[in-house]
């Protein structure tokens, strides 16, 4: 007979009473944001859902929520968790289903605090969308591994102090099977990091070299051979996280569009109505459906229902920042700042007509493009046959490079 964890018991208005007690012995004012945090993370808080010691009390992942508002509501919500986004989103989830426990007590207390910034080291030159092609080889010796190779559209790698990696560990079996995950140093010798400007003039991204980097195994997550089972876990985190997010209504760039309707009246046109009535609907439409797979979320672990999420995210951003230039005219083709600059994330709210059509293109292509997601959607969502694959059975070592 097994017994249940303590925290299966919690129920919402002990946690309150929890992060209350906490609260009353913690203040980020004095203490400052860093110890406040750790402090969270040692008293359970800091995801309910994990296991205590490691963050969180075994409690539902329903609760999570709870706790976030209780905290926002006493004002103690953490502030400039920008560049935490991949360590918090995908490395944090990744690192509790496959690291052991000590990969976990290592990685997953200073990643909550901010003490230090992951960055994810999957996409390849020849490897986008078809992430399983990927040609950075690790040779094992001995107990450590040497990886060679290019990573590309790296976000935050110019800051941060680990990599989630996928390397081919195996090129004599079908690339699906010769993957293996790792987790990087950034500061090892033969990491070079380099800014890869884009249209909008700024460079979120970067190119990463692996030149004889070395990787000791303790730092392998699963086992050899299985990193793309491991990358699943990371991937569908991904894209909840970039097509998931809670909005309010007109949350996002439909709020934009439609200021600009009711405060502009001369640029009007029973066309732009038609238009912009449209996409309203679909954009709430989209709302309450990433709502309702957050919910689905709290009490489970994502799937591929996220990829339609982040697919329409994609595809209604296009269209409603295509909708504000017409609205616009002639001012919407102005732009307003190419000053080269390497933000840590996107902030479409303060900027120009022009930056959201032209970072908006980038949608479709980060977290996974439009097209796989479609693939991911027909087999996984709606249980299509799946398009033929001639690649499936050939060792990756054959195939057309």
């Amino acid at each position: 007979m097994t017994t249940a964890p303590a925290g299966a018991s919690l129920d919402a208005s002990a946690l309150r009473r929890r992060v209350a007690d906490f609260a009353a012995r913690n203040d980020p004012r004095t203490t400052g944001q860093r110890d406040f945090l750790a402090a969270r993370f040692d008293a359970g808080l800091a995801w309910v859902h994990f296991p205590e010691g490691e963050g969180g009390l075994g409690a539902p992942r329903a609760l999570q929520p709870v706790v976030d508002r209780e905290f926002e509501r006493l004002g103690f919500a953490p502030e400039g968790r920008e560049a935490l986004v991949i360590g918090l989103g995908m490395a944090a989830p990744t690192i509790l289903a496959f690291g052991t426990p000590e990969q976990r007590a290592r990685y997953l207390k200073p990643l909550y605090t901010g003490e230090e910034i992951w960055c994810q080291l999957f996409s390849e030159p020849g490897a986008g969308s078809d992430l399983a092609a990927l040609g950075t080889r690790a040779v094992r010796d001995g107990d450590t591994w040497t990886v060679d190779g290019q990573k590309v559209w790296t976000s935050l790698a110019h800051r941060a102090d680990f990599a989630i990696l996928v390397a081919r560990t195996d090129p004599d079996v079908p690339k699906h099977q010769g993957i293996t995950y790792f987790v990087c140093d950034m500061a090892a010798e033969g990491v070079d990091v380099r800014a890869l400007r884009q249209i909008t003039g700024e460079a979120e991204f970067n190119e990463v070299y692996l030149n004889s980097v070395r990787i000791p195994d303790s730092q392998r997550l699963g086992g050899e051979g299985e990193g793309w089972r491991v990358a699943q876990t990371t991937l569908m985190n991904e894209r909840v996280s970039i097509g998931g997010h809670p909005e309010p209504r007109e949350g996002g760039l439909i709020g934009a569009v439609a200021r600009i309707w009711r405060e502009r009246p001369e640029v009007r046109t029973p066309g732009l109505h038609d238009s912009l009535l449209r996409l309203w609907v679909e954009a709430e439409a989209a709302r309450l459906t990433k709502e309702r797979l957050r919910q689905q979320l709290a009490v489970g672990q994502p799937g591929p229902e996220g990829s339609a999420a982040k697919f329409s995210f994609s595809r209604l951003n296009q269209e409603i920042s295509g909708l504000e230039l017409e609205m616009l005219g002639g001012e919407g083709l102005t732009y307003d700042d190419w000053t080269f600059r390497r933000p840590e994330g996107v902030e479409f709210a303060k900027r120009s007509a022009g930056f959201h059509y032209l970072r908006s293109k980038g949608n479709s292509i980060e977290g996974g493009t439009s097209e796989i997601l479609r693939n991911i959607i027909a087999e996984r969502v709606l249980g299509l046959p799946p398009e033929p694959r001639v690649d499936k059975d050939v060792a990756w070592k054959d195939l057309p490079k």
